[in-house]
């Protein structure tokens, strides 16, 4: 099956277009570009002071988005209970998240099966407070005015489950930490 020709308005265009680049399957990517869209817009919205922050924004970008930011965002927002607002990106976002990352939170309790890579774009770190860089290198810009940390911490990818049971329960204590320093 084919994936139906690119939306119409400029900034859901973009959006389409940066996930089909990646995608491996084009049968929902119409709805994820959807989510995307949206969240950009939300963004863009928030970083322009046109509609409010009601919480802190962490933003948490690797290079592929498809294991370690994965793990982070997912551990963040169950620890945060709607305290804080997170979203992901990839410098260079993968086809799919990691499968053992998925499993990894999984075992925990946590379900990442809707979540997808999502490209790095402007929008998310202008409304991002706190930006968590855990191996993009240069690719990822730099804006005065946000709290930047980069965590050094192993990218799970090819990794087995037991690995990465680790590096989730690593990532796991970072966010904690993070999340204790926000409140």
């Amino acid at each position: 099956m084919s994936a139906s020709p690119a939306p119409r308005t400029p900034y859901v265009r973009e959006s389409y277009l940066a996930l089909y680049l990646t995608a491996r399957l084009k049968t929902h990517l119409h709805v994820l570009t959807q989510r995307f869209a949206t969240d950009r817009l939300t963004a863009l919205a928030q970083s322009k002071g046109f509609i409010p922050k009601p919480v802190c924004e962490v933003l948490f970008i690797c290079t592929h988005n498809a294991g370690r930011s994965q793990m982070a965002a997912a551990l963040m927002d169950h620890h945060a209970q709607g305290r804080v607002h997170v979203r992901t990106a990839g410098s260079q976002p993968a086809a799919r998240i990691e499968p053992a990352v998925v499993k990894a939170l999984a075992d925990v309790g946590l379900d990442a099966s809707a979540e997808f890579p999502k490209p790095l774009t402007d929008d998310v770190v202008r409304a991002a407070d706190v930006i968590v860089t855990m191996g993009c290198g240069d690719a990822c810009p730099v804006y005065s005015g946000k709290r930047y940390l980069d965590w050094d911490l192993p990218d799970p990818a090819d990794k087995s489950l037991e690995e990465v049971h680790a590096i989730r329960d690593l990532v796991d204590a970072r966010v904690r930490d993070l999340l204790n320093e926000l409140a």
